[in-house]
């Protein structure tokens, strides 16, 4: 990861506005506004304090031997890669659906349809929104950072959901 001359945070050498307008022309059609369906949607499903980052050719233009373009194949043949990133969101998978148990999960795909059953109905949700396919994973923070800041692996982070509040906590002054 690097900055620009303007002080931008550029990884995979682009910027956080160059892989958001990536993932809204390819991914979209162009079209701000289903992108902010689409998150409005994982939103809805997903737990407080989940970090919500899209990763891969969605984002780049190219699959990750830079040798295909997105949608070489036609329209609708690339995937979209979702990490939801935080502690809540590994629950959604069961325990054989880890690459490393506890931190990174393996994606719900059409190859892996049973290891986060709870989220199946969102994936349909989400694919018959964009017609493509859409792969969930869940990882902890470090892995992302490991990724995208140390080996250069781009993502954009579209959302953050709060944490819930606490009735049992402290009263905030």
């Amino acid at each position: 990861m690097g900055t620009s001359d303007t002080g931008e945070t550029i990884q995979g050498g682009l910027s956080d506005e160059e892989k958001r307008n990536n993932v809204i022309r390819l991914a979209f059609g162009g079209d701000a506004a289903r992108l902010d369906e689409f998150c409005r949607v994982v939103e809805e499903a997903v737990p407080p304090g989940t970090t919500v980052v899209m990763r891969g050719s969605s984002l780049t233009g190219w699959r990750w031997d830079k040798k295909h373009p997105f949608d070489g194949d036609g329209p609708g043949t690339s995937d979209l890669d979702l990490t939801l990133v935080g502690d809540g969101p590994l629950a959604f998978f069961k325990a054989t659906g880890f690459f490393v148990p506890g931190i990174h999960s393996r994606p719900l795909s059409d190859d892996d349809p049973d290891i986060a059953p709870d989220l199946v109905p969102l994936r349909r949700r989400l694919m018959a929104m964009v017609n493509r396919p859409v792969n969930i994973q869940a990882s902890r923070e470090i892995v992302i950072q490991v990724r995208g800041d140390l080996i250069g692996q781009p993502y954009l982070e579209l959302f953050r959901k709060p944490e819930g509040l606490s009735l049992n906590g402290p009263a905030v002054p």
